[in-house]
Formats: structure tokens, C-alpha cells, sequence
């Protein structure tokens, strides 16, 4: 019998191996999670309640932003809060009760428990020592509080505290401007109405992005939410003011600015949650590469780290898909077997433009492309083109089509209105390696995907010429 320890069991990344272990014969399966109530950061804390507050924003943005319409609805956020707990109880219970499912199976036990090392395969609870063969690390993220100076005199905002709040000052700062401020600062515009500086480190978010992806959102984002964003900006310290708001002092093109607000808000992203595991007493070394793509942990074949936990890609399918992999290769390498490496096509959605205006990109940017030095036919076509996002009232965005010199399809971007839909056509393209010159011309009621048809045809003449 081969015993097998999963710590955080009510994660994305924790269930997908509990589900796939707890009926394979001669396993032994010990669930740990402290969750309180559990149920997985994605579902508590995450992309689940995120999307909720943030559709709330994309209504009354639409509403707004509508030269049809007339009157602007006011955004109840007691009520949008309250919304989102109730869905979020909701399915945190649902996930829950699947994993209470899995410890009716014979040979599985779950423990709501802290759990910590005491060595390599010893792992302790709150009142026994469990000594197991293997040990599969879920246990997720934390939000990641920069150190900067002064950051321990003041009180600041996260991203999780964002989720829960009712009241906002009415002006703000904001120290982060990845997946996390691309989402949360239009809702805080839109709906909470508050004054807003960005600091953005670079000349344009979205790093993963073709430059003119992020030059279009810092227009989107400023002209449309009324954005202060500072770029090439760098935070250098932060202290109180007297009446109890926050100061902040920046270097901008070689000069310090000073910024005053009611309220800081850090949407620095997110850490590996490792404290407390008590990692100290094994071999294992928590730093840049110590979870190989096999999910195995650098330092001992025998624990698999899966999920946020591992730093990877902080991604709810790439979690899933790490713990259904780290599964497989667990009972492989208990039979002595070879192991495969985990390997996923680039796959992000970011819900920015409160969602209305989402960015994507499925396997490669053109930059991506010439990095890697593959021959590539790009195209690149504005939203603004296709009626149907006129008559939508949603004519902003764009969207690039990358193909190989032989007509393979090779990877997606878009930022317009239902781009985030299409990211699950356009992955299809991508894993399957279709060649673009097999797309156009498959007749379908006209919608909004008419921009793919626009991006298939343009690229298909380019691969022939």
C-alpha cells in the first residue's frame, strides 16, 4: 500500500489529486486542509468573487458609456458584496461536499488540520505524526505585500480587502498594475467612484502582450475611467499623513514626485503560501526552480507541489491540469515508471475594461514568435471593422492572428468585447495545430466572432503569397 499525503485538499489543484488517486487500488490517501470554511482560494478569494464585483462595474459602464441611454445607475455595494458571499458560500460548499465525497472512499481520510513537516515524509497535524510515502504540496497563494519603506507605518488596502468593502476613501493609489490592477482598478473607478494614480513600473502594462496591447489599454483605461497613470514610475517609500491618508514619494524620468490619497492600494500580487509548512526540517528549498515540470520538487522525488504553491503560473486551469499530471506521475513513479513534464499552450484571460474590454492570448504573441525564431505570418485587425461591435456599442479593441510560414495556426491576442469567449476556439486552433488556410468561409449566424473570419482570410492570403 503506498500512502500519499495531499496538503490543502480543498484547492483547485489539491482536488484534482484527490480525485484522481482515491479510487486507485493500493493507495492510501490522507487529505489535510485548514481552510476555514474551504473551499479554494479561486472560489473564496479569487477569480470567482472577483468576476462578480466586476460585473456589477461592467453594467453600469455599459450604461454609461451608451450615448443611447440616458441616467447612470448607482451601484449599491452593499448589495454587490452581499451577492457575492451568497454565490461564494454557494459553491465553496459545493466543492466542500465533493471533497467530503472522496473521504467516504475506503483508504481515504480527511483531516481539518494544520499540517507542517517534521521531516522529509513526516508530516504532523494538530495531535498525531503521519509518516507517508508521498507528500503532494496544494496550498496555494498569498497576496505578496511589497517591502517598501514605510509600508509598516501605514494601512493599506489588498486585493482581498477589495472583494469585501463597502466604503472607500475618495482618493486612492494603487502600487501594482499586473492581472490583479488590470481587473480591480476600473471596478474602484466605476463603481466606487474614487480619484485614482496608478503607478505602472514600465512604459505599458501587459507584459505577455504585443507592445500596442498595452499602449490601447492605457488609452482605454484613461480615457474611458478617467485614470491617472503614471508609467516608468518607481515606488521609493510611503508614510502617513496627519489626517490618517498615505503619502507617497515616486521617481518619475529621474525626479521624485509626492502623492497624496484617502487610501493605498497594493494589487502587488501573489506568493506561494508555504508558511507555516515548516519547510525547514526537510530538504526541500523553496526558491526560483525547485518544482520541475513533472511537479516533482527539486530536492526530493518524492513531494509534488502543484497549483500557486509551486510560483509556475498562478492559473485555476494550470492548477488542475498540474494536479491531474502531478497525479499520474506520483503513481508512475511509485511502479518505477518514466514520468511526463507538465507542458500547457499559453492560455490568460484578464478581465480588464471590467470585462467588457478582455484581454487574451493563446500561444504566441508575435514578439514570443521572433523570440523564438519562428518563421510567422502576423495579422492585426481592429474591432472598429466589424459592424457588429458598432451595433453592439462596443467598438473598442483589436486582435492579432500569429501563423507559421506553413499556415499553422500558432496564437491569438485580443482585447475587444467577448474576446474572452473566443480564447476557447482559438486554443482549439492552437493545440491542434489547424492550418489557418482550412478556416475561412465556415458560414455561421453573424456574431461577434465575424472578427476571427476578418483575421483567418487576411492571414490565409499572406500564407499563399
Amino acid at each position: 500500500m503506498t500512502h500519499v499525503v495531499v496538503i490543502g485538499a480543498y484547492g483547485s489543484a489539491g482536488v484534482a489529486v484527490a480525485s484522481s488517486l482515491a479510487e486507485e487500488p493500493n493507495i492510501e490517501l490522507t487529505l489535510i486542509d485548514d481552510g476555514e470554511p474551504g473551499g479554494g482560494l479561486c472560489i473564496l478569494r479569487g477569480c470567482m468573487p472577483s468576476k462578480e464585483v466586476l460585473s456589477a462595474g461592467a453594467h453600469r459602464f455599459q450604461t454609461r458609456d451608451d450615448h443611447r441611454l440616458q441616467g447612470v445607475p448607482e451601484v449599491d455595494l452593499e448589495e454587490v458584496v452581499a451577492t457575492k458571499d451568497e454565490h461564494v458560500a454557494s459553491f465553496a460548499e459545493h466543492r466542500r461536499s465533493a471533497v467530503h465525497e472522496l473521504a467516504e472512499h475506503e483508504d481515504v481520510e480527511l483531516l481539518r488540520e494544520t499540517a507542517r513537516f517534521v521531516d522529509d515524509h513526516t508530516v504532523a497535524t494538530d495531535d498525531r505524526e503521519i509518516e507517508t510515502d508521498y507528500v503532494v504540496i496544494a496550498t496555494g497563494s498569498t497576496v505578496d505585500v511589497p517591502g517598501l519603506p514605510g509600508m509598516d507605518e501605514i494601512e493599506y488596502t489588498t486585493s482581498a480587502d477589495v472583494l469585501d468593502a463597502t466604503e472607500f476613501g475618495d482618493r486612492g493609489i494603487v502600487m501594482g498594475f499586473g492581472y490583479v490592477g488590470l481587473e480591480l482598478v476600473p471596478y474602484l473607478s466605476e463603481v466606487a467612484g474614487i480619484d485614482l494614480t496608478v503607478i505602472e513600473h514600465d512604459d505599458a502594462p501587459l507584459d505577455e502582450a504585443d507592445p500596442v496591447y498595452g499602449e490601447r489599454l492605457l488609452e482605454l483605461y484613461r480615457e474611458k475611467f478617467d485614470l491617472e497613470i503614471l508609467t516608468n514610475a518607481l515606488e521609493r517609500r510611503v508614510e502617513p499623513t496627519d489626517d490618517g491618508g498615505v503619502r507617497m514619494e515616486v521617481e518619475r524620468d529621474g525626479r521624485e514626485e509626492t502623492i497624496e490619497a484617502d487610501e493605498l492600494f497594493t494589487f502587488t500580487g501573489r506568493r506561494p503560501n508555504l508558511d507555516g509548512l515548516g519547510l525547514h526540517n526537510t530538504a526541500l528549498e523553496p526558491e526560483k526552480g525547485w518544482v520541475e515540470s513533472t511537479m516533482q520538487a527539486r530536492d526530493d522525488g518524492r513531494t509534488f507541489v502543484v497549483g500557486d504553491a509551486n510560483g509556475h503560473e498562478p492559473i485555476l486551469h494550470v492548477a488542475k491540469e498540474q494536479g491531474f499530471r502531478a497525479a499520474e506521475n506520483l503513481l508512475a513513479h511509485a511502479r518505477s515508471e518514466p514520468l511526463e513534464p507538465y507542458e500547457n499552450v499559453h492560455h490568460h484571460v484578464i478581465f480588464t475594461g471590467l470585462g467588457v474590454y478582455p484581454f487574451v492570448r493563446v500561444g504566441h504573441a508575435e514578439w514570443t514568435a521572433e523570440e523564438a525564431g519562428i518563421e510567422h505570418v502576423s495579422v492585426t485587425r481592429e474591432a472598429a471593422s466589424d459592424g457588429v461591435f458598432k451595433t453592439k456599442d462596443v467598438p473598442e479593441g483589436l486582435a492579432t492572428l500569429v501563423v507559421g510560414g506553413d499556415g499553422t495556426v500558432l496564437g491569438y491576442q485580443g482585447m475587444h468585447y467577448h474576446a474572452d469567449v473566443m480564447a476557447k476556439t482559438m486554443q482549439i486552433a492552437v493545440e491542434l495545430g489547424l492550418d489557418v488556410r482550412d478556416l475561412p468561409d465556415r458560414a455561421y449566424h453573424p456574431t461577434t466572432p465575424e472578427i476571427l473570419d476578418g483575421l483567418f482570410r487576411e492571414a490565409s492570403a499572406r500564407v499563399e503569397k
